[in-house]
């Protein structure tokens, strides 16, 4: 059942989005419209650098921002404004910056947004992709598609709706080109039958951002990767990405998986997992090891490794892309990192040269697909690589095997207990 207060509008904003989806050559056919209008959910430092990637690569036009912290807000409104000043716009009007709870749908029935940009925290997505669905906006959402079983399968049932628009989530290691030709050589049989997969994901720890004025609600939000219920844990918000990887690889999902898991390395603050181990069982007894870990002070790397009966496929962050075997190949991507990247890098996506092009390609191609009305729906990849982060969670959390139909079937629903409308101003 759709909530009162998204039934006021979703009507009126998805007839009118449809002229905007059904004729892309007319709407952006004059000079004027020539520009995609982006309204942006969530603006924090992942949002704002995909929002500026898009503005840089691709000339559009940011019409409207929201967020559930207004001081967000006022971080976040002079940038994107000299985004705009960039491409030839003016500033975001005052009264299309909206706060609280219910800003993302204030947005969403803004008539002058024909995009957004969902880069709110895990466990919104759900929510606010369904009433970007529901209100007939192409959309680009962050990584993971949801925290739970429940949030992928609202997702799921919503995509059946989609028609005429593009739906996109953040899983831009599939658009950097060392990826892409190491996987096209992959599938064409370059290291042979796939055997097994070591896939690895060990990142930093993250500051604790808190005052003494804060309520817990929003100690939580502004911390939530080291909240389960806010972020859906590391294997969610940062393993998601080599998950994807092997899936992409293997082209398919595992079938059960078994795992071990803890709170070793971190503060005592928060409740999420900060180390993982978890191995997959894929079909065709394929096997598949990862190790995720998130504390310290030093970021490790990013791997995924391929092993074949005729050779290996690696493909790392910082540490080259290439084939050793009997059909050898290098990306051409340094074999070894030669610096360190900042966690400011690392929160918008740039770790190494391997992902050089990625965020310019991704962004490229969400715009490109509105323009030409060639739409884009990659909601099928980006829910299955989010529910074999699931299937890891789950089996390194209880500690047993878990298979994918038992995973599927736990309709598992993680609850943040939040109340949002204490924020509204």
């Amino acid at each position: 059942m759709i909530p009162t207060d998204r039934r006021s509008f979703i009507k009126g904003a998805a007839a009118l989005s449809a002229v905007t989806i059904l004729n892309p050559a007319t709407v952006f056919g004059s000079k004027a419209n020539s520009a995609i209008r982006i309204g942006i959910i969530g603006c924090g430092n992942r949002g704002t650098s995909v929002i500026s990637a898009m503005a840089k690569y691709t000339g559009i036009q940011l019409v409207a921002m929201a967020d559930l912290f207004a001081d967000k807000l006022v971080e976040a409104k002079p940038k994107l404004d000299a985004l705009n000043a960039a491409n030839g716009f003016s500033a975001i009007p005052a009264s299309n910056v909206y706060q609280g709870s219910n800003a993302y749908l204030k947005l969403l029935e803004n008539r002058d947004v024909d995009a957004v940009l969902i880069s709110s925290p895990a466990y919104t997505h759900p929510r606010f992709v369904v009433a970007a669905i529901e209100a007939g906006k192409h959309f680009y959402c962050e990584k993971p598609a949801a925290m739970d079983v429940v949030g992928c399968k609202q997702i799921s049932a919503a995509a059946k709706s989609i028609s005429n628009r593009s739906a996109v989530f953040g899983f831009q290691i599939r658009y950097a080109t060392p990826y892409v030709e190491l996987m096209k050589r992959i599938h064409e049989g370059a290291i042979g039958e796939v055997i097994n997969a070591q896939l690895y994901y060990f990142s930093s720890g993250l500051p604790i951002i808190q005052t003494p004025e804060m309520a817990y609600d929003e100690v939580r939000i502004r911390n939530q990767f080291y909240f389960r219920d806010l972020s859906g844990g590391i294997l969610l918000d940062q393993g998601v990405h080599m998950l994807d990887v092997c899936n992409w690889a293997l082209q398919m999902h595992p079938v059960s998986a078994i795992g071990m898991g803890g709170y070793n390395g971190g503060t005592g603050f928060g409740d999420a997992f900060k180390n993982y181990q978890v191995i997959y069982k894929y079909p065709q007894d394929i096997t598949v090891s990862f190790h995720s870990t998130q504390f310290g002070g030093t970021f490790g790397d990013v791997c995924a490794r391929f092993i074949g009966s005729k050779g290996i496929a690696v493909a790392t962050y910082s540490g080259g892309v290439y084939i050793n075997g009997e059909n050898a190949w290098d990306s051409g991507i340094l074999r070894e990192s030669t610096s360190q990247a900042s966690r400011e890098q690392q929160a918008a996506g740039v770790f190494t040269s391997s992902l050089h092009d990625s965020n310019e390609k991704k962004v490229n191609s969400f715009i490109k697909s509105i323009t030409t009305g060639n739409f884009l729906n990659e909601i099928e990849p980006a829910v299955t690589s989010t529910l074999t982060a699931i299937l890891g969670r789950q089996a390194a959390t209880a500690q047993k095997p878990v298979t994918w139909n038992e995973m599927l079937f736990s309709n598992e629903s993680l609850d943040p207990m939040l109340d949002p409308s204490q924020f509204d101003a």
